[in-house]
């Protein structure tokens, strides 16, 4: 997934230095304020996470159930966002390069979010069983280590899409 995304952001560069004007074709740098909401939503995220498996790791399953079903719908309010971006956006996939591959990593990054999600929504359906115990773990620090994982790509991916284009304008 990391080389995934590596490779992603690379031809990104690659498009971008091969190119005199960037974002192409006339089109604005990315508005910020939304993405930096997204980041800080995702970030927080990450922290109910860690809540979560602290909770568990605690023997407090009250605090495991809430640290995840927080997290998840901070997933869910991230992909909102992600989708009123999308529809604001004046370029689609189809207008350039930079169209195609704005819209390539970020519906990578969003379908992740998505999978980390379904891994969530699972892990919760568990944890509302009451099938984890301190010492039966696994499960919930997996779908953690993913949704870190998935938070930091997003770190990557704000940095380079929406806060690099700003330093060039």
């Amino acid at each position: 997934e990391a080389v995934l995304f590596a490779s992603l952001i690379s031809a990104y560069f690659y498009l971008r230095f091969n190119n005199p004007e960037w974002p192409l074709a006339g089109i604005a740098p990315p508005d910020l304020l939304r993405p930096a909401i997204m980041t800080a939503i995702l970030l927080t995220s990450s922290i109910f996470v860690v809540v979560a498996e602290r909770g568990l790791k605690a023997g407090k399953p009250g605090l495991l159930k809430a640290g995840l079903l927080v997290a998840w719908l901070l997933g869910v309010a991230f992909l909102v966002l992600q989708g009123l971006e999308y529809a604001g956006e004046s370029f689609s996939p189809q207008t350039n390069a930079y169209g195609s591959v704005f819209f390539t990593i970020t519906g990578l990054h969003g379908v992740h979010v998505a999978a980390g999600l379904l891994m969530s929504a699972f892990v919760q359906v568990r944890a509302w069983s009451n099938h984890f115990r301190p010492d039966r773990s696994g499960a919930v620090e997996n779908a953690g280590l993913y949704w870190h994982f998935v938070d930091l790509v997003w770190l990557v991916v704000f940095s380079c899409l929406y806060l690099y284009p700003q330093l060039l304008a």
